[in-house]
């Protein structure tokens, strides 16, 4: 009897089992077909968004309305011209030309360190491209050689191995040298013979850069002895040549007329390796003459290609020769003598 009992009691377990999970499953099975109010709360938001902010429609005013605030409008681009810019590509900067000093030295001329450093002085003040061309006789010195390689200027030191005792044919000598040094190079330039007492203005080297063939200028001659100035050069119409200032021609050995001294005058480098470039038949190197007279020779035969400077009328003196050096090199002062440590009284 109890053993019948409790299987009906499991029977009857399983019964109410079977039924309650029919029921849920029932249930679950049509829950899942029915919205949930989270979706349809979701829905709604999204319904409301969309209209509210969607982008509204905007009205564009045809051309033929008239009253349109400009200002709210933006200008239409103009159209930017096509040679204005092929103007600027194809326009191109000219470089300036290069000028090429060149300065003899000597140990006759006193204070020689300090008239040296007082032209590398202004040559450092004038615009690149410039080549300095230094000549010096063999001596056992080196104070030219150091005081140039201070300058920080483009330079080239030459050497003479002659030997003078004559101070203008030293000099003389050592122009030469340098213009065989500039055939043999082809250094292409404004050639300008700047003395060491020779005092610039600054604007005289801007004017070299101009000189296309021949150049010439109006030089004021000092001397410490007279307290006067002498001028010489060209007299210019505009940068025309028409005539020439000349100083007292006693004593004068240049026979080329009329004497022009030779840091009154600048050239184009090129005369003296390329004379067909000038419409020329001869060059420094088929004449047996020295470069310096064959320099002045073509400077004055052709008076058209001389160019005077500055152009107005050559009535500014930007160059002024100061001859205290040279005279006292060349004389027995009475108060002061060279030697080779220095000077004496």
């Amino acid at each position: 009897m109890g053993s019948l009992e409790r299987s009906k009691k499991k029977v009857m377990l399983w019964k109410k089992a079977m039924v309650h999970f029919s029921l849920c499953f029932v249930m679950g099975f049509f829950t899942g077909f029915a919205p949930t109010s989270k979706s349809i709360f979701h829905s709604h938001v999204a319904s409301s968004n969309r209209s509210e902010f969607a982008p509204q429609p905007i009205e564009v005013p045809s051309q033929r309305t008239t009253n349109v605030n400009r200002s709210w409008i933006a200008p239409t681009p103009e159209a930017v011209p096509t040679r204005s810019i092929v103007h600027k590509q194809t326009t191109k900067l000219k470089p300036r030309r290069l000028i090429i000093l060149v300065t003899p030295t000597s140990t006759k001329i006193p204070y020689l360190e300090v008239v040296l450093t007082r032209l590398a002085n202004t040559i450092k003040l004038v615009p690149q491209p410039l080549m300095w061309i230094v000549v010096e006789g063999q001596t056992d010195s080196t104070q030219v050689s150091e005081r140039l390689r201070k300058t920080g200027i483009m330079y080239r030191h030459l050497v003479s191995k002659e030997n003078f005792t004559d101070l203008e044919a030293e000099l003389n000598h050592q122009r030469n040298l340098a213009l065989k040094h500039i055939v043999h190079h082809r250094l292409s330039g404004i050639i300008h013979f700047a003395e060491l007492s020779n005092v610039y203005d600054l604007e005289f080297f801007k004017q070299l850069r101009y000189i296309e063939v021949f150049g010439t200028w109006p030089t004021a001659l000092l001397s410490a002895n007279r307290k006067r100035v002498i001028i010489e050069g060209p007299v210019c119409d505009s940068s025309q040549v028409i005539g020439w200032h000349l100083r007292n021609m006693k004593n004068e050995t240049d026979t080329i007329t009329p004497p022009i001294h030779i840091s009154s005058f600048a050239f184009n480098s090129s005369i003296l390796w390329d004379p067909e470039r000038w419409g020329r038949t001869s060059s420094v190197q088929d004449t047996s003459q020295n470069s310096i007279k064959f320099v002045k020779q073509v400077v004055l035969e052709d008076e058209a290609k001389l160019k005077g400077i500055p152009p107005q009328d050559c009535s500014k003196i930007l160059l002024w020769r100061f001859n205290y050096f040279h005279a006292l090199a060349n004389s027995n002062h009475k108060y002061l003598t060279t030697t080779s440590n220095g000077i004496r009284r």
